[in-house]
């Protein structure tokens, strides 16, 4: 996959002042992935200024969001911030409805997640283990291995670029009965954030205080192109995001 990207500058009015504004441009959009804001100004009557809000957004330092109906209000700050393009977003959705919704194995059943280090393998893996699964993780390094087995707490992990054949591999690892969950193939769309209620994270339910969470943050929208294109290469550790520093 090939995309490039230009650093461009803007010049945008606000009812206070003008500033400059620093966006990034992708030839092309292959993810929308989701971003936090803070309100500088609002015309709609669910926000006002101050408000923290988590949607679609772009990659600048400012934005006129003509779809409001886009973000959601972040009531709860007791958690990073980071989390609303994660664990409380779509990643944590995804993972949470294919587990539990799509692939909904029982107790003592064994589970092999792919991808099992990425922001939705590591949730899945965590799931199944505090369903009392056997749970079994991939992943493309020895370090992430390690990370799986003795962070996340999975019960064995292998590393598929070592592997010649990778059935053989999990006929290795299988013991009783198998339920494949690998990344969910769940697509999330903006109508089924009326699960959003029902989200255990939301209300702290039961177990989810033993979760781990890892993400790989980058600071500056400078740094933005470079982390997207860590995502295919596998460099990553769950999350990427870019972080853009408040400036006073």
């Amino acid at each position: 996959m090939t995309c490039s990207s230009s650093l461009q500058q803007q010049h945008f009015r606000t009812q206070m002042e003008e500033v400059k504004n620093k966006q990034i441009v992708l030839k092309d959009y292959p993810i929308a992935g989701p971003g936090v804001a803070k309100a500088l100004d609002s015309g709609h009557s669910n926000f006002k200024k101050g408000d923290l809000v988590w949607g679609i957004t772009r990659w600048e330092e400012y934005s006129i969001i003509n779809a409001p109906e886009t973000l959601f209000k972040i009531e709860h700050t007791d958690v990073p911030l980071s989390y609303y393009t994660g664990i409380l977003s779509k990643h944590g959705l995804t993972a949470y409805a294919g587990f539990y919704e799509i692939c909904a194995p029982k107790k003592g059943e064994h589970v092999f997640v792919s991808a099992a280090s990425g922001a939705v393998g590591q949730l899945v893996g965590q799931f199944a283990t505090l369903s009392g699964c056997y749970v079994v993780g991939s992943a493309g390094t020895d370090e992430k291995v390690d990370l799986l087995k003795n962070k996340f707490g999975f019960d064995e992990a292998f590393n598929y670029k070592n592997e010649q054949n990778l059935d053989a591999a999990l006929k290795r690892e299988r013991r009783g009965n198998d339920v494949g969950c690998g990344t969910p193939k769940y697509e999330i769309t903006w109508s089924d954030f009326g699960l959003w209620d029902d989200f255990p994270i939301q209300s702290r339910g039961s177990g989810w205080g033993k979760i781990c969470y890892i993400e790989d943050v980058a600071e500056g929208l400078e740094s933005a192109p470079v982390a997207l294109i860590k995502l295919f290469t596998g460099k990553n550790v769950g999350n990427e995001e870019h972080e853009e520093i408040e400036r006073n």
